[in-house]
Order: C-alpha cells, then structure tokens, then sequence
C-alpha cells in the first residue's frame, strides 16, 4: 500500500511542495491509524464515535463529557465513582477525615506507574508519589495555566504532600461533597516531566496511569488508545483491566451517519437518542423495535441532567418578570404528553422541582403539574393587572431543542399566552444566556458530581452571570442562608432537608420551567459485555469485554 502511494504521487506534479507533504503526512497517519487496529481482531478493539472533535487530552481542562469520556481511560486520580455513584478508592487506597470534615489524609498505594515514556529515563516510567499531586493540585489553580477546573479547588485552603505516600488537604470550611468533587477529571495526576517538556503541546501528548495509554490523534477524524500492560487494577478473579486491547474514537459529525455506521456494525456503542433516528431504533413506548431485539442491547439509568427554560428576572420584557406569567407556563404544557410524543417516552416529566430524580435528594414534592385552567386563569389575572391584553414571550432555543419549544408554544396559545421561538447556534445561545439578553432560553444542568449542591449554587445571588452560572439572576435572602447552612451540614439527612426545602423556595419564585429530568441511554451489539451505564454518563472502558 504504502509503494502504490509513492507511485501516485510520483506521477504527480505539484507546484506546492508544502502541499505536497501535508497530504503525504496526512495520508501516511491515516494509514498508520488504521494499521495500528489491524493488529488485532474485531473483539480486541472498542469503537466509539464523537459529533464534535475533542479539543484537548489534558485533564485540567476536562470541561465537557467528549473530553471527560476521553481523559477518563488515561488518567486516574486520588478516588473514583463506581456506577451507583458511590466514592471508591484508586491511587487513594484509604483516606481519614476529621471529625469536623475540614483535614483530609490520603494513604497513596505505592505500585502505581506513570505510563511508559523515555522522557522518564531508562526505566520509561517511574511511581506515582504524593508530590506529583501537589504538583497536579499547584497546575490547576496556577493562572497562567487557567485550567477550566480550577473552581473544583475553590474550598480548598491548603494541600500538602507529607511524605511519598501520603496527600494531606485541608478545606476552608467543611464540604461534605467534596470526596465526589475530587473524582472529577480535573483532579487527575500528571507528571511534571511531561508538563515541563511538552508545555502546551501535552494536550496532544498526554501520559497518564489510566487503563489506556496515547497511541495516535489525527484531529477530527480518529484517535486512538492502546491497553496499558502495567495498570494497576484487576477483576474480582484477579484478572488484568482492561479487557480489551485498544478503543479508536472516529468523529463523524452527522447524527445519522453515526446511527447508520452502529447498525452496520462498525461501532460498538450508541450513546443517548437523536430526532433523526429515534423512531428507527424505538417504539413511541421507548422500547426497542421488535427488528432490533435480537441484534442490540438497551440500557437506561436516570441522568444526573434537568433539561429545562430559564426566565431572565432582570428582563426588559415585563412579562418575563411577572410571577404570574411564569407560573402560567409551568401550569400550562403537559410534560407527560410531551415526553410520550417528542422523546418516545424517554424521560420523566419535571414535575418534582430542579434537582433531578436520580439523587437522594430528590423531592416528591406537589410542583407544577398540567392544569391549563389554573394557567389560563393566572393570564386572564396578569391581563386584568397590568393592562397589557396581549401578553407575549420570546423562548430562544438552539435547533436541537426546536421541537419542545414549538410544543410549549402551542400549549401556551391555548392558555392566552402568545410565545414567539427564536433559534439560535449553540454558541450564541450560550453567549447571550450569560449576558443576560435572552428574556426566557432553554438549558440544561448536568452534574458534575452526584450531590444537589450541584443544582442549587447556580441560585446563589453570589452567582450571578456572567461572572457564575445564575442567568436566571433569580436572589432570595432566605435561600442564600440555607444554602450556606447546607454545605457546612455533615449530617447527611439534614442536609437533604435543606436541599428540598431550597427547590421549593425556587419552584415557588418560578424562575425556571423545568421540561422533563433525563434518562441517560446505551446501546451496544449482543458481543460487547460489562459497558455498565451511570447517572453521570461517564464512559468507563476498563471493564468491557468483547465476544466473537
């Protein structure tokens, strides 16, 4: 192959010798690409696809859940969440807390390896100490470096190596979901040997402790790692992890290509539902099409993820600042109907509040649940109070989410209520949510770690965009004294109370309108076991198998 492409581009006459050997360059990596899988059979080798290129291999700045999933199979860091989100150990073999949870003491197992690298010497690797977390630890808040993840420190004090094997961390004050914080991708370790070589090239060139070792990255187009021989964690039976010998990640941008590309067997795994496919692959039920049954397996958890509109408060737009036009719409949709018929039953209806079913501090309070006469009412009283005959919103959406909003449009119509849909690119969307131009956008909050605190800080006053995520600018004194009594709490139930106690005082001000609470979805072919599936979506490698 390799002689039949110098053929060719012998008899080819270029001007651009620069274009010349981009091309061969890139031609030659695309060859290795392949190559390197041809090594091994179809069940060694785990194949996954991602819409949108990932940007960067560096854990520090793992921000969104293609560059987490990426990073998750080459780093590890001081604990880990299994798929009950239950904090477990990994480079941490045990850890003491204080009794008033402010010092925390990590014991550090000492057969942990960087992987294999000649910037390590003769040895391609050496053991991971307690001061390659300080250094870690210093990397993620260092400015210069302006790591994403810097915030995951934030109640941090201190941080100390005390000897080889042993982390110290010492809060500003307690914080009792700080354990599922440090499991975060940020809080990954790395070798200053490869940070001071690379610089900012070690987002092309990472080297981790993970399961999988870095092998090659054409940009856009595949990525691929390789099984690293000397991980450090085995099977109940005591059998080596990973299982499988490489994962390649192509990067097709079409959702429907992707889908195509699952059913001919070219991937191994299909991650969450698309509009373009979901009534090729589902019943209106949510259930798998008879003619898939015996070729796919489905699996389903609850995701940590509220999907939802947001209400600006501060808005110029008089309506969006009226409680009554915003308890109008949380009344006014049928969010059961909604999910039958635009999510093929694949969701639950958000009834409940803003903290998503899933978490134990989930509430089964009596929210906003259909009732367009009570909505039709609250209009007809907004009408009579402000004047204003013709009460109209403007909800801003990206094209993804067009069909919720084109459904809540029609819903609102029927109370009085006139709703104009405004679509918006992602980027845009996002860039006017945070400067607060949009009167009522659609969002989504996903957890980053599984405790409630995650869904209620961004109501903090404190939080206001665009310095934090509040874009509702939703401020409550009462809340803002709950929510700082609730994360100094370390009894666990009274915490909980307070989380509720905090959704009902927001449900009750209707800054958002919340639509359904997520259902995180896989599907894979009959051959591949063990993928496991959890309410954070984290794609965890290290235990699937592949059959003939």
């Amino acid at each position: 192959m390799i002689r039949t492409q110098k053929i060719i581009f012998a008899k080819i006459k270029f001007k651009n010798n620069i274009l010349l050997s981009t091309i061969v360059a890139f031609i030659l990596l695309l060859f290795s690409c392949t190559q390197e899988q041809s090594k091994f059979d179809d069940t060694q080798v785990f194949r996954y696809n991602e819409h949108k290129n990932i940007n960067t291999l560096d854990p520090a700045f793992s921000k969104d859940l293609r560059t987490i999933w990426a990073t998750t199979q080459l780093f590890n860091g001081l604990v880990q969440l299994n798929d009950s989100l239950e904090v477990e150990p990994d480079i941490a073999k045990s850890w003491t807390i204080s009794d008033d949870g402010i010092h925390y003491d990590f014991n550090l197992r000492k057969d942990i390896q960087f992987h294999k690298h000649i910037l390590f010497g003769k040895d391609s690797t050496r053991n991971v100490v307690a001061k390659d977390f300080e250094y870690s630890f210093n990397r993620l808040i260092d400015p210069k470096v302006a790591s994403t993840g810097k915030w995951v420190l934030e109640f941090v004090d201190r941080f100390k190596a005390k000897n080889d094997s042993t982390f110290s961390i010492t809060l500003k004050k307690p914080f009792p979901p700080f354990l599922s914080l440090l499991s975060m991708k940020y809080c990954s370790v790395v070798p200053k040997e490869a940070i001071d070589y690379f610089g900012d090239r070690f987002r092309a060139n990472p080297i981790g402790t993970g399961p999988f070792t870095f092998k090659l990255w054409v940009e856009n187009t595949k990525l691929v790692f390789r099984k690293n021989k000397f991980y450090h964690e085995k099977d109940d039976k005591g059998n080596q992890l990973p299982y499988v010998e490489a994962v390649a990640i192509t990067f097709l941008p079409d959702k429907q290509s992707e889908f195509l590309q699952f059913i001919q067997g070219n991937l191994d795994f299909l991650n969450s539902i698309d509009v373009s496919y979901k009534d090729d692959l589902l019943t209106s039920k949510g259930q798998l099409q008879t003619n898939y049954t015996d070729k796919i397996n489905m699996i389903s958890s609850p995701y940590l993820n509220t999907e939802y509109l947001g209400v600006y408060t501060d808005s110029e737009e008089k309506e969006a600042n009226a409680i009554k036009i915003r308890k109008a719409m949380n009344y006014g949709f049928d969010r059961v109907k909604m999910i039958k018929y635009l999510r093929n039953g694949i969701g639950t209806p958000a009834i409940n509040g803003f903290i998503p079913k899933g978490l134990p501090s989930f509430s089964n309070m009596k929210g906003y649940t259909y009732q367009p006469k009570k909505a039709e009412q609250l209009i007809k009283e907004y009408i009579e109070e402000s004047g204003n005959s013709s009460p109209a919103i403007t909800v801003s959406t990206d094209s993804q989410y067009l069909d919720l909003c084109e459904f809540v449009q029609r819903e609102m119509q029927k109370i009085g209520l006139k709703v104009i849909v405004e679509v918006l690119p992602p980027s845009t969307l996002r860039e006017q949510k945070a400067k607060g131009q949009l009167s009522i956008f659609r969002g989504s909050w996903v957890a980053d770690y599984p405790d409630a605190e995650n869904y209620l800080f961004i109501y903090h006053s404190k939080n206001f965009s665009p310095k934090g995520p509040n874009y509702t600018h939703y401020s409550s004194e009462i809340f803002d004294n709950l929510y700082e009594e609730a994360v100094q709490t370390l009894d666990v139930k009274k915490r909980h109370f307070l989380y509720r106690k905090m959704d009902s005082l927001v449900m009750d001000s209707a800054p958002v309108i919340p639509l359904y609470y997520d259902v995180a979805l896989r599907f894979t072919h009959k051959n591949v076991k063990d993928l496991g599936i959890n309410p954070i979506n984290h794609l965890v490698l290290k235990n699937v198998k592949k059959t003939k």
